[in-house]
């Protein structure tokens, strides 16, 4: 029985940047870990004690077939977070849910119809799919009525789409993330775009690089993961909570990623350690290990 599966795409089938670095992190802890993608017919998820997602980054295209697969595993194994977090996660609408909670978000809307997006913010807007991942779809508009389609696939379904105001920031001071293993705050990493871009993902020229850890970062971060827990009924054990600055100067959450957030290995190393940790002490024992 393989201790740990670590779920990845098959665009990354040996997990994410640095990936070995979990591993390696695990195996010290006397835990076997492996990668393995999740659409992957031959893998046998039963096999392990834990199946724990990491970078399956294509699940936002294939969403409907990425929790029925989360449902199979948890099924037949123990999924970390379990298929209830992973659905709530995977549709960007939580972020009404956390604001609801009391979480300061960026303010956000959801549509039916692009031709009604003048109806929620005035000004340049920020429009993306509510299911999407890595900046996929995401484009800026002048809110207006008669906003007319975009150049990306629409996901289907009522309120397809998300709304916010341009924040103005992330080209300037960029973009936030705490990282929130077992519920505390272990590593901060500022993330910032490229020219002209407001997207940080590095498919886009974004670049991420290490900061020291704020208290007003680190204390947001750690409230947003512990809102979000009550809402689902569980502690949250592996998050990354992504922050912005508004125009007002209020640090507000853009992201709560739970689903398969990435470490950044590659800039910050200590989260694999952080991570394992985390992780191991939540290995099933006696009967339930072999679920």
């Amino acid at each position: 029985m393989t201790d740990v599966l670590l779920a990845t795409s098959s665009e990354w089938p040996s997990g994410e940047p640095a990936g070995d670095l979990l591993v390696k992190a695990f195996a010290e802890r006397g835990v076997d870990a492996r990668w393995a993608v999740w659409d992957d017919p031959g893998v046998d998820w039963s096999a392990a004690r834990l199946v724990v997602v990491r970078s399956t980054w294509d699940y936002s295209w294939r969403r409907d077939e990425f929790l029925a697969w989360a449902e199979h595993v948890d099924r037949w194994s123990r999924l970390l977070g379990g298929p209830a977090v992973l659905r709530w996660n995977t549709d960007k609408s939580y972020l009404l849910d956390l604001a609801r909670a009391g979480v300061p978000v960026v303010p956000t809307a959801l549509l039916d119809d692009l031709a009604d997006v003048g109806a929620s913010f005035a000004g340049r807007v920020v429009v993306k799919p509510r299911v999407g991942a890595g900046g996929r779809g995401l484009t800026v508009q002048d809110a207006a009525p008669g906003l007319g389609s975009l150049e990306v696939e629409p996901v289907g379904g009522p309120g397809a789409w998300l709304v916010q105001p341009l924040v103005e920031s992330v080209r300037t001071e960029g973009e936030t993330s705490v990282f929130v293993l077992g519920g505390v705050p272990v590593s901060q990493a500022l993330k910032l775009p490229a020219h002209g871009e407001i997207r940080v993902h590095e498919m886009y020229g974004g670049r991420t690089e290490p900061c020291a850890p704020t208290d007003e970062a680190m204390l947001l971060a750690a409230e947003t993961v512990a809102a979000a827990g009550q809402l689902l009924g569980k502690e949250l054990a592996v998050a990354r909570v992504d922050l912005m600055r508004l125009e007002s100067g209020r640090l507000v959450v853009g992201e709560l990623e739970v689903t398969e957030p990435g470490l950044y290995l590659d800039v910050l190393p200590g989260n694999a350690e952080a991570f394992a940790e985390v992780v191991a002490a939540l290995l099933p024992e006696g009967p339930e290990a072999e679920k």
